[in-house]
Protein backbone atom coordinates (compact mmCIF):
# COMPACT_ATOMS: atom_id res chain seq x y z
CA UNK A 1 0.00 0.00 0.00
CA UNK A 2 1.41 3.15 -0.46
CA UNK A 3 1.49 5.70 2.27
CA UNK A 4 -0.11 9.23 1.87
CA UNK A 5 0.33 12.42 3.92
CA UNK A 6 -1.42 12.29 6.65
CA UNK A 7 -4.95 13.59 7.31
CA UNK A 8 -5.67 17.18 7.98
CA UNK A 9 -8.86 19.13 7.64
CA UNK A 10 -10.78 19.92 4.76
CA UNK A 11 -10.86 23.18 2.53
CA UNK A 12 -11.83 23.57 -0.87
CA UNK A 13 -11.30 26.49 -3.30
CA UNK A 14 -11.38 27.87 -7.20
CA UNK A 15 -8.74 26.18 -9.35
CA UNK A 16 -6.02 29.59 -10.02
CA UNK A 17 -3.61 29.77 -12.83
CA UNK A 18 -0.27 28.48 -11.90
CA UNK A 19 3.30 28.83 -13.64
CA UNK A 20 3.31 25.76 -15.86
CA UNK A 21 5.54 22.92 -15.57
CA UNK A 22 8.28 22.22 -17.66
CA UNK A 23 7.38 21.29 -21.86
CA UNK A 24 8.98 18.92 -23.45
CA UNK A 25 11.64 19.77 -24.85
CA UNK A 26 14.66 17.78 -25.83
CA UNK A 27 15.70 15.87 -22.36
CA UNK A 28 19.27 16.68 -20.81
CA UNK A 29 21.92 14.03 -22.23
CA UNK A 30 21.78 10.93 -20.03
CA UNK A 31 23.39 7.39 -20.57
CA UNK A 32 20.96 5.22 -22.30
CA UNK A 33 19.17 3.27 -19.83
CA UNK A 34 20.17 5.33 -16.80
CA UNK A 35 16.94 6.53 -15.80
CA UNK A 36 13.06 5.13 -15.84
CA UNK A 37 10.97 8.03 -18.15
CA UNK A 38 7.38 8.86 -17.31
CA UNK A 39 5.89 11.11 -19.73
CA UNK A 40 2.45 13.05 -18.79
CA UNK A 41 0.32 13.90 -21.75
CA UNK A 42 -2.38 17.12 -20.89
CA UNK A 43 -3.60 20.17 -22.18
CA UNK A 44 -0.95 23.14 -21.13
CA UNK A 45 -2.20 25.62 -23.42
CA UNK A 46 -5.64 26.48 -24.38
CA UNK A 47 -9.34 26.18 -22.26
CA UNK A 48 -8.02 23.61 -20.28
CA UNK A 49 -4.81 24.15 -19.26
CA UNK A 50 -5.44 25.09 -16.09
CA UNK A 51 -6.47 21.40 -15.50
CA UNK A 52 -3.70 20.20 -17.03
CA UNK A 53 -1.20 22.37 -15.57
CA UNK A 54 -2.13 21.05 -12.49
CA UNK A 55 -2.25 17.74 -13.14
CA UNK A 56 1.37 18.24 -14.42
CA UNK A 57 2.76 20.12 -11.44
CA UNK A 58 0.56 17.50 -9.24
CA UNK A 59 3.08 14.59 -10.88
CA UNK A 60 5.94 16.56 -10.20
CA UNK A 61 4.80 17.20 -6.25
CA UNK A 62 4.39 13.03 -5.84
CA UNK A 63 7.91 12.61 -7.54
CA UNK A 64 9.39 15.36 -4.77
CA UNK A 65 7.60 13.80 -1.90
CA UNK A 66 8.60 10.10 -2.91
CA UNK A 67 12.15 11.89 -3.09
CA UNK A 68 13.24 8.71 -5.75
CA UNK A 69 16.20 8.85 -7.93
CA UNK A 70 16.24 7.27 -11.53
CA UNK A 71 12.91 8.62 -12.41
CA UNK A 72 12.75 11.32 -15.25
CA UNK A 73 8.99 12.99 -15.48
CA UNK A 74 7.98 14.93 -18.78
CA UNK A 75 5.28 16.93 -19.74
CA UNK A 76 3.66 16.63 -23.38
CA UNK A 77 0.97 19.76 -24.53
CA UNK A 78 -1.66 17.90 -25.83
CA UNK A 79 -3.90 21.05 -27.20
CA UNK A 80 -0.72 22.03 -29.14
CA UNK A 81 1.20 19.05 -30.09
CA UNK A 82 -2.74 16.85 -30.64
CA UNK A 83 -3.00 13.42 -28.74
CA UNK A 84 -1.66 11.44 -31.02
CA UNK A 85 1.20 13.67 -31.91
CA UNK A 86 2.15 14.44 -28.04
CA UNK A 87 2.03 10.53 -27.49
CA UNK A 88 4.53 10.52 -30.49
CA UNK A 89 6.67 12.66 -29.52
CA UNK A 90 6.71 11.09 -25.74
CA UNK A 91 7.42 7.39 -27.03
CA UNK A 92 10.38 9.56 -29.67
CA UNK A 93 12.07 10.83 -25.92
CA UNK A 94 11.89 6.90 -24.90
CA UNK A 95 8.92 7.55 -22.51
CA UNK A 96 7.66 3.84 -20.81
CA UNK A 97 4.71 5.19 -19.16
CA UNK A 98 2.34 7.47 -20.04
CA UNK A 99 0.02 9.33 -17.85
CA UNK A 100 -2.65 10.61 -19.21
CA UNK A 101 -4.92 12.35 -20.99
CA UNK A 102 -6.97 13.91 -19.50
CA UNK A 103 -9.74 14.37 -21.97
CA UNK A 104 -11.49 11.00 -23.18
CA UNK A 105 -11.50 12.29 -26.85
CA UNK A 106 -7.79 11.99 -26.70
CA UNK A 107 -8.13 8.72 -25.46
CA UNK A 108 -8.33 6.89 -28.59
CA UNK A 109 -5.60 8.83 -30.32
CA UNK A 110 -3.37 7.82 -27.67
CA UNK A 111 -3.82 4.20 -26.77
CA UNK A 112 -3.19 3.62 -30.77
CA UNK A 113 -0.17 5.25 -30.54
CA UNK A 114 1.32 3.77 -27.36
CA UNK A 115 -0.48 0.69 -26.95
CA UNK A 116 1.37 -1.30 -30.08
CA UNK A 117 4.76 0.06 -28.35
CA UNK A 118 4.38 -1.95 -24.93
CA UNK A 119 3.20 0.85 -23.25
CA UNK A 120 1.08 1.56 -20.28
CA UNK A 121 -1.07 4.66 -20.05
CA UNK A 122 -2.65 5.27 -16.63
CA UNK A 123 -5.40 8.07 -17.96
CA UNK A 124 -7.50 10.74 -16.01
CA UNK A 125 -10.31 10.53 -17.50
CA UNK A 126 -13.56 8.53 -16.90
CA UNK A 127 -14.43 7.26 -20.31
CA UNK A 128 -14.37 3.27 -18.74
CA UNK A 129 -14.97 2.54 -22.28
CA UNK A 130 -11.38 3.28 -23.43
CA UNK A 131 -10.29 0.84 -20.62
CA UNK A 132 -8.55 -2.38 -21.65
CA UNK A 133 -5.22 -3.81 -22.55
CA UNK A 134 -2.60 -1.55 -21.40
CA UNK A 135 -5.18 1.40 -21.26
CA UNK A 136 -6.24 2.25 -17.78
CA UNK A 137 -8.78 4.53 -16.68
CA UNK A 138 -8.45 6.49 -12.84
CA UNK A 139 -10.91 8.97 -13.48
CA UNK A 140 -14.18 8.70 -11.34
CA UNK A 141 -16.58 6.32 -11.91
CA UNK A 142 -20.23 8.22 -11.49
CA UNK A 143 -21.38 4.61 -11.28
CA UNK A 144 -19.65 4.03 -8.81
CA UNK A 145 -20.97 7.14 -6.87
CA UNK A 146 -24.29 6.02 -7.13
CA UNK A 147 -23.95 2.52 -6.38
CA UNK A 148 -22.85 3.48 -2.96
CA UNK A 149 -25.65 6.22 -2.29
CA UNK A 150 -27.97 3.85 -3.03
CA UNK A 151 -26.77 1.27 -1.07
CA UNK A 152 -26.56 4.22 1.86
CA UNK A 153 -30.00 5.10 1.11
CA UNK A 154 -31.75 1.96 0.81
CA UNK A 155 -30.26 1.16 4.18
CA UNK A 156 -31.80 3.48 5.91
CA UNK A 157 -35.53 2.29 4.91
CA UNK A 158 -36.08 4.14 1.37
CA UNK A 159 -37.61 1.66 -1.40
CA UNK A 160 -38.85 4.23 -3.94
CA UNK A 161 -36.57 5.75 -5.85
CA UNK A 162 -36.72 8.36 -8.60
CA UNK A 163 -34.12 10.15 -10.92
CA UNK A 164 -33.32 12.50 -13.08
CA UNK A 165 -30.53 12.26 -15.62
CA UNK A 166 -29.28 14.60 -17.95
CA UNK A 167 -29.09 13.77 -22.01
CA UNK A 168 -25.44 12.33 -22.62
CA UNK A 169 -23.03 9.59 -22.13
CA UNK A 170 -22.53 10.57 -18.47
CA UNK A 171 -26.35 10.76 -17.55
CA UNK A 172 -26.65 7.08 -19.53
CA UNK A 173 -24.45 5.78 -17.28
CA UNK A 174 -25.45 7.09 -14.50
CA UNK A 175 -28.73 5.22 -15.61
CA UNK A 176 -27.75 2.20 -15.57
CA UNK A 177 -26.12 2.44 -12.93
CA UNK A 178 -29.16 3.87 -10.71
CA UNK A 179 -31.40 1.31 -12.28
CA UNK A 180 -29.32 -2.00 -11.18
CA UNK A 181 -28.23 -0.24 -7.50
CA UNK A 182 -32.21 -0.11 -6.98
CA UNK A 183 -32.64 -3.50 -8.17
CA UNK A 184 -30.09 -5.27 -6.17
CA UNK A 185 -30.96 -3.52 -3.01
CA UNK A 186 -35.23 -4.80 -3.74
CA UNK A 187 -36.27 -0.95 -4.58
CA UNK A 188 -38.36 0.13 -7.17
CA UNK A 189 -37.65 3.24 -9.53
CA UNK A 190 -41.15 4.53 -10.19
CA UNK A 191 -39.57 7.60 -12.30
CA UNK A 192 -36.98 7.90 -14.59
CA UNK A 193 -36.80 11.45 -16.53
CA UNK A 194 -33.89 12.71 -18.51
CA UNK A 195 -33.28 16.41 -19.23
CA UNK A 196 -31.64 18.63 -21.41
CA UNK A 197 -28.81 20.59 -19.86
CA UNK A 198 -31.00 24.02 -19.97
CA UNK A 199 -32.95 26.20 -17.85
CA UNK A 200 -35.89 26.19 -20.07
CA UNK A 201 -35.64 22.34 -19.82
CA UNK A 202 -35.91 21.98 -15.85
CA UNK A 203 -39.38 22.51 -15.43
CA UNK A 204 -40.90 20.05 -17.68
CA UNK A 205 -38.42 17.52 -16.46
CA UNK A 206 -39.53 18.67 -12.82
CA UNK A 207 -43.15 18.09 -14.08
CA UNK A 208 -42.43 14.62 -15.21
CA UNK A 209 -40.76 13.20 -12.90
CA UNK A 210 -43.50 14.00 -10.74
CA UNK A 211 -46.25 12.53 -12.98
CA UNK A 212 -47.76 15.41 -11.85
CA UNK A 213 -50.38 15.73 -14.55
CA UNK A 214 -51.36 11.52 -13.89
CA UNK A 215 -51.83 12.88 -10.04
CA UNK A 216 -53.92 15.97 -11.09
CA UNK A 217 -56.19 13.37 -12.43
CA UNK A 218 -56.59 11.27 -9.53
CA UNK A 219 -56.82 14.76 -7.60
CA UNK A 220 -60.47 14.60 -5.02
CA UNK A 221 -62.50 18.18 -5.63
CA UNK A 222 -64.17 18.99 -2.59
CA UNK A 223 -67.50 20.65 -3.17
CA UNK A 224 -68.47 23.95 -1.92
CA UNK A 225 -69.64 24.43 2.16
CA UNK A 226 -71.52 26.69 4.06
CA UNK A 227 -69.31 28.20 6.79
CA UNK A 228 -70.84 28.62 10.11
CA UNK A 229 -70.88 32.67 9.14
CA UNK A 230 -73.09 32.34 6.39
CA UNK A 231 -70.22 32.77 3.82
CA UNK A 232 -69.58 29.77 1.00
CA UNK A 233 -65.90 28.47 1.47
CA UNK A 234 -64.99 27.54 -2.62
CA UNK A 235 -64.28 23.82 -3.71
CA UNK A 236 -60.55 22.96 -3.57
CA UNK A 237 -59.10 20.35 -4.93
CA UNK A 238 -56.44 17.27 -3.03
CA UNK A 239 -53.41 16.43 -5.45
CA UNK A 240 -52.07 12.93 -4.03
CA UNK A 241 -48.47 12.75 -3.19
CA UNK A 242 -45.29 12.37 -4.71
CA UNK A 243 -44.28 8.68 -5.28
CA UNK A 244 -41.06 8.70 -4.44
CA UNK A 245 -39.16 8.80 -1.53
CA UNK A 246 -35.65 9.57 -2.83
CA UNK A 247 -34.45 11.38 -6.01
CA UNK A 248 -31.21 11.25 -7.20
CA UNK A 249 -30.01 14.12 -9.74
CA UNK A 250 -27.12 13.27 -11.64
CA UNK A 251 -25.71 16.35 -12.55
CA UNK A 252 -23.99 19.14 -10.58
CA UNK A 253 -25.65 20.29 -7.57
CA UNK A 254 -25.78 23.56 -9.09
CA UNK A 255 -28.75 21.74 -11.22
CA UNK A 256 -30.01 20.25 -8.31
CA UNK A 257 -30.57 23.11 -6.76
CA UNK A 258 -31.87 24.89 -9.72
CA UNK A 259 -34.28 22.05 -9.75
CA UNK A 260 -36.09 22.59 -6.10
CA UNK A 261 -38.35 25.19 -7.11
CA UNK A 262 -39.98 23.68 -9.70
CA UNK A 263 -40.27 20.45 -8.03
CA UNK A 264 -42.27 22.22 -5.28
CA UNK A 265 -44.03 23.73 -7.66
CA UNK A 266 -45.64 20.12 -8.81
CA UNK A 267 -46.02 18.83 -5.78
CA UNK A 268 -42.42 17.83 -4.51
CA UNK A 269 -41.02 20.57 -1.73
CA UNK A 270 -37.89 20.16 -0.26
CA UNK A 271 -38.16 17.90 2.72
CA UNK A 272 -41.19 15.73 1.49
CA UNK A 273 -38.04 13.07 0.01
CA UNK A 274 -34.37 12.48 0.42
CA UNK A 275 -32.11 14.62 -2.48
CA UNK A 276 -29.14 12.14 -3.57
CA UNK A 277 -26.17 13.65 -6.07
CA UNK A 278 -23.22 12.17 -7.34
CA UNK A 279 -19.15 12.77 -7.05
CA UNK A 280 -19.74 16.06 -8.61
CA UNK A 281 -21.26 17.86 -6.07
CA UNK A 282 -17.50 17.20 -4.17
CA UNK A 283 -16.35 20.12 -6.36
CA UNK A 284 -18.57 22.48 -5.09
CA UNK A 285 -18.14 23.47 -1.53
CA UNK A 286 -20.75 26.16 -1.67
CA UNK A 287 -23.56 23.88 -1.85
CA UNK A 288 -24.04 24.36 1.98
CA UNK A 289 -25.58 27.90 1.45
CA UNK A 290 -28.20 26.49 -0.60
CA UNK A 291 -31.40 25.68 1.29
CA UNK A 292 -33.29 23.45 -1.31
CA UNK A 293 -29.88 21.26 -1.06
CA UNK A 294 -30.38 21.15 2.99
CA UNK A 295 -29.86 17.14 3.95
CA UNK A 296 -29.27 15.79 0.52
CA UNK A 297 -26.42 12.96 0.40
CA UNK A 298 -23.75 12.01 -2.15
CA UNK A 299 -21.20 9.41 -2.51
CA UNK A 300 -17.36 10.57 -3.21
CA UNK A 301 -13.82 10.14 -2.66
CA UNK A 302 -12.94 11.02 1.18
CA UNK A 303 -11.11 15.25 0.90
CA UNK A 304 -8.94 15.07 4.19
CA UNK A 305 -5.67 13.66 2.61
CA UNK A 306 -6.29 16.04 -0.35
CA UNK A 307 -6.07 19.33 1.49
CA UNK A 308 -2.84 17.83 3.17
CA UNK A 309 -1.57 17.53 -0.73
CA UNK A 310 -3.29 20.76 -1.54
CA UNK A 311 -1.19 22.36 1.34
CA UNK A 312 2.31 21.47 -0.05
CA UNK A 313 1.31 21.80 -3.67
CA UNK A 314 0.53 25.87 -3.12
CA UNK A 315 3.87 26.20 -1.19
CA UNK A 316 5.76 25.07 -4.02
CA UNK A 317 3.51 25.92 -7.21
CA UNK A 318 1.45 28.87 -5.48
CA UNK A 319 -1.92 28.79 -6.61
CA UNK A 320 -4.70 25.97 -5.52
CA UNK A 321 -4.45 22.89 -7.62
CA UNK A 322 -7.59 21.28 -9.19
CA UNK A 323 -9.77 18.51 -7.77
CA UNK A 324 -8.55 16.53 -10.42
CA UNK A 325 -4.65 16.96 -9.71
CA UNK A 326 -5.11 13.87 -7.09
CA UNK A 327 -5.36 11.65 -9.78
CA UNK A 328 -1.97 12.58 -11.39
CA UNK A 329 -0.59 12.57 -7.94
CA UNK A 330 -1.10 8.83 -6.92
CA UNK A 331 -0.46 7.93 -10.86
CA UNK A 332 2.75 9.25 -10.22
CA UNK A 333 3.14 7.62 -6.64
CA UNK A 334 2.23 4.21 -8.38
CA UNK A 335 5.37 4.64 -10.84
CA UNK A 336 7.66 5.88 -8.63
CA UNK A 337 6.55 2.66 -6.14
CA UNK A 338 7.37 0.29 -8.64
CA UNK A 339 10.55 1.76 -10.49
CA UNK A 340 13.63 -0.03 -9.52
CA UNK A 341 11.69 -2.72 -8.07
CA UNK A 342 9.31 -4.63 -10.44
CA UNK A 343 9.94 -2.24 -13.10
CA UNK A 344 13.82 -2.88 -14.05
CA UNK A 345 15.56 0.09 -15.76
CA UNK A 346 15.01 -0.08 -19.59
CA UNK A 347 12.46 -2.24 -19.46
CA UNK A 348 8.29 -1.60 -20.05
CA UNK A 349 6.33 -0.34 -17.06
CA UNK A 350 5.29 -3.88 -15.40
CA UNK A 351 0.96 -4.55 -15.73
CA UNK A 352 1.43 -6.94 -13.00
CA UNK A 353 2.18 -4.34 -11.10
CA UNK A 354 -1.32 -2.77 -11.38
CA UNK A 355 -3.34 -6.14 -10.69
CA UNK A 356 -2.99 -6.44 -6.50
CA UNK A 357 -6.29 -7.14 -5.18
CA UNK A 358 -5.54 -5.33 -1.94
CA UNK A 359 -5.25 -2.59 -3.84
CA UNK A 360 -3.29 1.08 -2.72
CA UNK A 361 -4.18 3.69 -0.51
CA UNK A 362 -3.56 7.60 -2.38
CA UNK A 363 -4.81 11.04 -1.69
CA UNK A 364 -8.34 10.06 -2.87
CA UNK A 365 -8.33 6.89 -0.57
CA UNK A 366 -8.07 3.31 -1.51
CA UNK A 367 -8.36 1.96 -5.04
CA UNK A 368 -7.63 -0.39 -7.15
CA UNK A 369 -8.21 -1.71 -10.39
CA UNK A 370 -10.87 -4.03 -12.03
CA UNK A 371 -10.94 -4.67 -15.91
CA UNK A 372 -8.72 -1.70 -16.04
CA UNK A 373 -10.84 0.75 -14.23
CA UNK A 374 -10.38 2.25 -10.24
CA UNK A 375 -12.86 1.03 -8.21
CA UNK A 376 -12.58 2.91 -5.10
CA UNK A 377 -13.87 3.16 -1.83
CA UNK A 378 -16.31 6.41 -1.72
CA UNK A 379 -17.61 7.76 1.69
CA UNK A 380 -21.00 9.38 2.12
CA UNK A 381 -21.34 13.07 2.86
CA UNK A 382 -24.16 15.02 3.53
CA UNK A 383 -25.26 18.77 2.97
CA UNK A 384 -25.39 21.24 5.81
CA UNK A 385 -25.37 25.01 6.39
CA UNK A 386 -22.30 24.71 6.89
CA UNK A 387 -20.69 22.48 4.47
CA UNK A 388 -20.18 18.81 4.06
CA UNK A 389 -20.54 16.34 7.13
CA UNK A 390 -19.65 12.72 6.55
CA UNK A 391 -22.43 10.12 7.76
CA UNK A 392 -20.70 7.06 6.45
CA UNK A 393 -17.10 6.64 6.45
CA UNK A 394 -15.15 5.44 3.18
CA UNK A 395 -14.07 1.92 3.84
CA UNK A 396 -10.08 1.66 4.88
CA UNK A 397 -9.35 -1.39 2.70
CA UNK A 398 -11.08 -3.75 0.20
Amino acid sequence: MLAIAACTPRAKGPVAPVAPPPTAEKPAEVKPGEVHRVAILVPLTGPNAPVGISLANAATLALVDTGKQGVRLTSYDTAALGAAGAANRALADGAQLILGPLLATDAAAIKAVAEPKGVTMLSFSNDSAMAGGRFYVLGFQPAQSVDRIVNYVSARGVKRFAALVPDGVYGQRASVAFTRAVSAQGGQVVALTNFARTSAALPAAARKVTDYDARLKQSASSTATKRPDGTIAPATRSVPAINFEALLVADSGAIAAAFQPHLTKYGAPAGSFLMMGTELWNTEPGLGKSAALKGAVFAAVPDQRFESMSTRYRARFGGTPSRLASLSYDAMLLAASTAGGQWKIGQPFPQAALADPQGFAGVDGIFRFRNNVAERGLEVQQITPSGFTTVSPAPTAF
